[in-house]
């Protein structure tokens, strides 16, 4: 994959990246995790479920309450209409889809402890049955209430990356840059950013990663208010150096990004990472400005809807050092 490129690489590899030279695909995935299936282990050890909670979606997160509340209750109804609906007062028996409804919502309100009393258990069996749903029901709540605080006080950077890296001109020579920005009403300070690459060379007939630390020309701001692009400028320090248009594209590369910021409002320390690989990264373009002045000219207007926007460009042609 890196087919020859190894002697272009003049900087020296890390061995800090908490990855090996030998880890196969994808090392960050574009949501910042790590793109690691581990094995070995049960699923019930190999998975926190609450950090699995809390890192699901809005969306997710209340589609899982709300279709884990109606199974539950689905299951005791069924129950219950084993035991019996004659050990139920207050059921509607004209019918059994009636019959089950009327148990369904008992179920609920057995759940949930609001137990408006129109139907009571009768005997020994429908009462255990249900205080032990009144019990999972507390226990349950308990848990969902605990995952919503902790879904709303976990401090989070709020940051959206772009989509895309790409080879720009800059300064006489190219450099490679993308562009973040945060999307909510957070203050972030001393906003910090470490770039890392992983790329693929062959030695010895054998594919291994190598990864390399990327200088970049601003690695830390005071404020993070509008966008900030990250530039590496690929000169004599950078691995980049002497790719051309044809070696980025034939050449396995994945960009690493970590950026740290401070919160005030949580007065905690935020963190948020993302990946670019090969296919993601542009030759020859630049980024477009995504922030202007409103009409009175007394404010900014930061357009996350351009963070992608670029245009192609011509960048300085590379003459290589005669050997």
């Amino acid at each position: 994959m890196a087919r020859g490129f190894r002697q272009k690489i003049r900087q020296t590899n890390t061995e800090n990246s908490g990855f090996g030279d030998n880890a196969s695909g994808r090392f960050i995935n574009k949501d910042g995790l790590p793109n690691v299936h581990r094995k070995g282990v049960d699923i019930l050890n190999r998975f926190s479920w609450y950090h699995t909670m809390l890192d699901l979606s809005t969306f997710q997160f209340l589609s899982y309450l709300v279709v884990a509340y109606v199974m539950v209750n689905i299951l005791f109804a069924l129950i219950y209409y084993l035991i019996g609906v004659e050990h139920l007062t207050g059921i509607d028996k004209s019918d059994p889809m009636n019959e089950f409804i009327d148990v369904f919502f008992f179920s609920s309100q057995t759940f949930t402890t609001v137990g408006y009393g129109r139907i009571a258990p009768i005997g020994f069996m429908a009462s255990l049955v249900a205080t032990f749903e009144a019990f999972l029901g507390l226990l349950t709540f308990a848990i969902a209430t605990g995952l919503f605080y902790g879904r709303f006080s976990r401090p989070r950077a709020y940051l959206k990356f772009s989509d895309i890296a790409v080879i720009a001109p800059f300064k006489n020579a190219s450099a490679l840059m993308f562009r973040l920005a945060p999307y909510k009403n957070n203050s972030l300070t001393d906003a910090d950013v470490i770039v890392s690459t992983a790329i693929e060379v062959i030695e010895e007939s054998v594919p291994k990663s190598k990864f390399y630390t990327l200088k970049t020309q601003l690695s830390k701001i005071n404020t993070l208010a509008l966008n900030w692009t990250v530039v590496h400028k690929i000169d004599e320090d950078s691995p980049f150096y002497g790719f051309s248009e044809e070696d980025f594209k034939n050449t396995d590369i994945e960009i690493i990004v970590h950026v740290r910021a401070f919160d005030e409002v949580f007065s905690n320390t935020v963190v948020q990472r993302t990946s670019y690989v090969t296919k993601e990264i542009i030759y020859g373009a630049k980024f477009v400005p995504m922030y202007y002045p409103d009409k009175e000219n007394l404010s900014t207007i930061l357009d996350l809807g351009r963070i992608n926007h670029h245009q192609k460009t011509d960048l300085p042609v590379f003459m290589e050092e005669d050997k």
